[in-house]
């Protein structure tokens, strides 16, 4: 089986090794980007805005007291369920 493929010169390998590694190089900084805890913070905080202002927030941008009331009740139950459990257990 005969090689097809034309004899390429030195400065064309060298082109080629040159673009390889600038590619490598600019996927590696990606990757290094995409791991750094400000940006794995940054994404979460993110998401985290957008589920909670979905929740809260109708498609006008107003908010949606039903949720909201929902919710602070649960805070409520919470805190008194907190205060009740302290009360019974640390009577000090």
């Amino acid at each position: 089986m005969a090689n097809t493929q034309p004899a390429r010169s030195v400065k064309e390998i060298e082109a080629d090794i040159a673009a390889t590694r600038s590619r490598l190089a600019r996927t590696v900084d990606e990757l290094t980007y995409r791991v750094s805890p400000d940006t794995i913070k940054a994404n979460a905080v993110a998401s985290l805005k957008g589920k909670v202002n979905d929740a809260t927030l109708d498609a006008d941008g107003n908010p949606r007291y039903d949720r909201l009331a929902v919710a602070l009740g649960g805070v409520a139950v919470l805190a008194i369920t907190m205060g009740g459990l302290r009360r019974i257990f640390y009577r000090g």
